[in-house]
């Protein structure tokens, strides 16, 4: 109970960190200014927090090259999704961003030679089916904008898939810092070409989505250390009510009945092969 309450309380933190960045992204700041100044908070926190524990050693990566690509790639996340967001209503972006559970199987599937059965293979191709769904003509967005959610949620993926392969070798402090540090140099390196003036209350809302970025993935962290990962999984679903309640109250946005329908099959989906995935580990234990 422990696991789960935090894991959706880390969601509910997460869900408002994207709502404040499509306000943002809708009103002139553009996605690059969120990221570099999100990430000026992030990486000063990360190390006060570390440093007061006497624990910066588990910042430092092993292999460095590895950790150096990973936030490459990984910085297309955040922004593929935030570009995306500003051009889709925020429950079909998180709808889709939901298929990086699909894409997560067929990578561990082939760099991680995880063996996938029939089951598993069912539930991911229906659930790209319910992706096709949500961004088909009669979604909400434009199409370019699911575009993007879609190759922030791939990056996702990979950034997931790459942590597991060197979590052998690294620390998950130190995947955590070098990623977001890897998110700061890069958009820091693009800000000139990006930069808007922004007012005071832009500022103090960036800090906010900071803030809640930091003690959202805290929370989940707690969570996934309170709970094996296969109980609370399912409560980061929980992100789609979010995201509806912010479309009606901020946007005045109510879900398509095709988002509605993609979003069933698209959380069913995953839901199953989460339910599999523990089925399975069950049969190896025995």
């Amino acid at each position: 109970m422990r696991g789960i309450l935090y894991m959706v309380a880390a969601i509910a933190l997460l869900s408002t960190m994207d709502a404040m960045a499509k306000w943002l992204a809708t009103h002139d700041v553009t996605v690059i200014q969120i990221l570099a100044l999100r990430s000026v908070v992030i990486i000063p926190l990360l190390m006060a927090v570390f440093a007061y524990r006497n624990q910066l050693h588990e910042l430092k990566p092993v292999n460095t090259r590895a950790h150096v690509w990973r936030g490459a790639v990984g910085f297309l996340a955040p922004l593929c999704f935030f570009l995306g967001l500003v051009q889709v209503p925020m429950t079909d972006a998180v709808v889709v961003f939901f298929s990086s559970i699909f894409t997560i199987t067929l990578l561990s599937i082939i760099f991680l030679g995880e063996k996938v059965g029939p089951h598993r293979w069912a539930s991911i191709v229906v659930g790209f089916l319910g992706v096709l769904i949500v961004t088909g003509p009669q979604g909400g967005g434009q199409l370019l904008g699911y575009l993007l959610v879609f190759a922030g949620s791939t990056a996702y993926a990979i950034l997931f898939i790459s942590g597991r392969h060197l979590s052998s070798t690294e620390s998950v402090p130190s995947l955590v810092f070098s990623y977001n540090l890897a998110v700061g140099i890069i958009s820091l390196l693009l800000l000139p070409w990006y930069w808007q003036p922004l007012l005071a209350d832009d500022y103090l809302l960036l800090l906010a989505l900071a803030l809640f970025a930091v003690a959202g993935h805290y929370t989940m962290t707690i969570a996934f250390a309170s709970a094996e990962a296969s109980v609370i999984a399912p409560f980061e679903y929980t992100g789609v009510l979010w995201a509806i309640v912010f479309d009606l109250m901020i946007w005045q946005v109510s879900p398509t009945l095709t988002t509605a329908i993609g979003a069933v099959i698209i959380i069913g989906s995953g839901l199953y092969i989460v339910y599999r995935e523990r089925v399975q580990t069950a049969l190896v234990q025995k």
